[in-house]
């Protein structure tokens, strides 16, 4: 009589079990992993090294306040991994690399010389990033000459527009500004230099698990907020056991939608290779659901970000500042306008249905019902078209009914829903690369071999 085996276990054991023990006998993998925690251990020891002349207690209590207000000092804090709230060298994170990138992506829309640097593939991308680089050290400078300024004006010379008292830097000077400026510089270049390091010789993207640490790294702070609310009374246990699950709920969409594709059937014809005679075979071009993936919310932060640091230069930024934080409706519009933007954008820029349509017509293949050539780029564009509007909606769904909520229990949480996307996004994006190291030496992947997607539909041209 042969006995029954569950086939999400494997050797008695459960198959992610299995598959993270196999992660432990891959010796580039095992050295990838160490790799990459010893460079973001040293990024998050970095948060604690304080910018020169700021008082550190009073900048302490300022933000204590900007967490219960929310608006976009917290986000710039959320970012910055809380770097802005230790106001350390790291204070301006990676978001001046973020903004850079934008800026490089938007000139290689318009400017023909980038365009084509784009197109002759790893020199000319490298060239980019060596240009990105450059951005960066511009911004940083530019932010933070804003950031010294600001800090210098909380409690000082602000008129009483921040609600604050307390003196964050004791002794305002030109020594302070140049030294905040070259800390927050030299801080933001090494942090970008962190970040290209794992991912050239790390595991995952090593400018979205950057982010990603700081984000996690913020979970006990807001763990203990809720406890402190709950014991004040401000809020029931009730409502933070409905604020849990909801939360969970929110993990499964993401990992479900992160996970889900669309299908397009492809034909592949009879061939000859030699004397051998291939027969035809049928497969699938998968689409993800959310092409763009993380990448909206964050570029749709660092724009936002833009009038907390540059309100220094330019005092009608100070009013449009806030006016978004005194908002919570004008804020969460502005973001999601913004995110259906980039996530067009960077769609656009990352998917060509032209190319995959040549790809596949040059592989003798074509998709039932459909003209090969241009009809077929048509076709997928279309298909590219739903798929983007419908991620868009799904990641403003996620990044803003979180806060929505919060609003009207009347506390804010430092955890909202684009820290829950960009962590459950990374975290996804690091276990694939994983599995694929894994599975390209024949150990089982974490999940097993299938997840959960959306399938394709055929379609027959009339």
């Amino acid at each position: 009589m042969s006995s029954w085996q569950n086939p999400l276990e494997e050797d008695g054991y459960p198959v992610a079990l299995n598959a993270f023990a196999n992660v432990f006998r891959i010796a580039e993998l095992r050295s990838r992993l160490a790799y990459t925690l010893a460079l973001l251990a040293v990024y998050r020891i970095g948060i604690f090294i304080n910018t020169p002349g700021v008082d550190r207690s009073a900048m302490n209590a300022f933000m204590d306040a900007q967490k219960q207000s929310g608006g976009l000092v917290s986000l710039f804090n959320l970012f910055s991994g809380g770097a802005l709230e230790q106001m350390s060298i790291f204070g301006l994170g990676i978001m001046p690399y973020v903004s850079a990138s934008i800026i490089m992506q938007l000139l290689a829309v318009v400017v023909p010389s980038l365009e084509r640097l784009q197109k002759e593939g790893a020199g000319g991308r490298q060239k980019i990033n060596q240009y990105t680089r450059y951005g960066t050290i511009a911004l940083s400078v530019v932010q933070g000459i804003g950031i010294s300024r600001w800090l210098a004006s909380l409690g000082r010379s602000d008129g009483g527009q921040s609600g604050f008292n307390q003196v964050v830097v004791p002794d305002d000077s030109v020594w302070f500004t140049f030294m905040t400026v070259v800390s927050l510089t030299a801080g933001t270049a090494f942090i970008m230099w962190l970040g290209e390091r794992i991912t050239e010789r790390g595991i995952g993207n090593g400018i979205s698990l950057i982010i990603f640490a700081g984000i996690v790294a913020g979970l006990l702070p807001g763990a203990k907020q809720l406890l402190d609310l709950t014991r004040q009374d401000v809020i029931s246990v009730a409502e933070v056991l409905a604020l849990v699950v909801f939360m969970l709920i929110i993990i499964a969409a993401v990992v479900y939608v992160e996970r889900g594709m669309r299908r397009i059937p492809i034909q592949y014809a009879k061939r000859m290779a030699g004397r051998r005679m291939f027969a035809g075979q049928a497969t699938y071009f998968p689409m993800k659901v959310n092409t763009s993936g993380v990448i909206p919310p964050i570029f749709a932060g660092a724009v936002l970000s833009f009038p907390a640091t540059l309100g220094t230069w330019f005092p009608f930024l100070q009013g449009f500042q806030r006016a978004i934080e005194g908002n919570l409706w004008i804020y969460n519009g502005l973001f999601v306008l913004m995110v259906i933007f980039f996530a067009y954008f960077y769609t656009a820029l990352t998917f060509r249905p032209d190319d995959v349509a040549d790809n596949i017509k040059k592989q003798g293949g074509y998709i039932p019902g459909i003209r090969p050539g241009r009809q077929t780029a048509e076709f997928i564009e279309r298909v590219l078209n739903r798929l983007t509007f419908g991620g868009a909606i799904y990641l403003s769904v996620i990044c803003v009914i979180p806060s929505v909520i919060s609003g009207l229990l009347g506390v804010r949480f430092t955890f909202g829903g684009t820290a829950l996307l960009i962590v459950v996004g990374v975290a996804l994006d690091t276990v694939q690369q994983i599995e694929g190291h894994l599975i390209s030496r024949n150990y089982e992947g974490f999940a097993g071999p299938r997840g959960p997607r959306i399938r394709g539909r055929v379609r027959v041209a009339a």
